[in-house]
């Protein structure tokens, strides 16, 4: 009896994890920057339009690929924003933004484009334009290995 409790715990925490792993954990800005000051870890922002075909097929063809999403929510902060939102406000280093406001001071001029900022909020790099998901992975792992810690 207790080894059958025990795979069907073992089962249960299995399906539990692979549930968790099903999308990527997208915050704000603001969250993410809280995060990345009490613990810190490289930020990935995806910075989208409404209207952009290729950030969609971003949506659907990489960001729903399971290596994508375990990568990115295990080595990164992921964020979503929307380059051309006023809806709301945030502080950052002492200024106030927008999505949009912000997605201008980071130098987005196309889409989708995707920022990598170091544990400090720094922007590392852009990797801008529609990426498959295995030649997206190699350029996110090189960026980690290259920056991370």
């Amino acid at each position: 009896m207790k080894k059958l409790f025990g795979a069907m715990l073992i089962t249960l925490m299995s399906f539990q994890l692979s549930l968790a792993q099903d999308k990527i954990n997208w915050l704000t800005f603001e969250e993410a920057a809280a995060k990345a000051n009490e613990s810190p870890k490289m930020v990935f922002v995806d910075v989208y339009t409404d209207w952009c075909g290729w950030c969609k097929k971003m949506d659907k063809d990489t960001f729903s690929d399971p290596k994508v999403i375990e990568y990115i929510n295990t080595n990164f902060y992921a964020v979503k924003m929307n380059a051309e939102s006023t809806k709301k406000t945030f502080q950052f280093k002492g200024k106030e933004y927008t999505e949009a406001t912000m997605a201008r001071a980071m130098r987005v001029t196309s889409y989708p484009n995707f920022i990598i900022m170091d544990a400090a909020m720094e922007n590392i790099t852009q990797l801008p334009g529609y990426r498959l998901p295995d030649p997206f992975l190699e350029g996110l792992s090189g960026l980690v290995g290259k920056f991370s810690k």
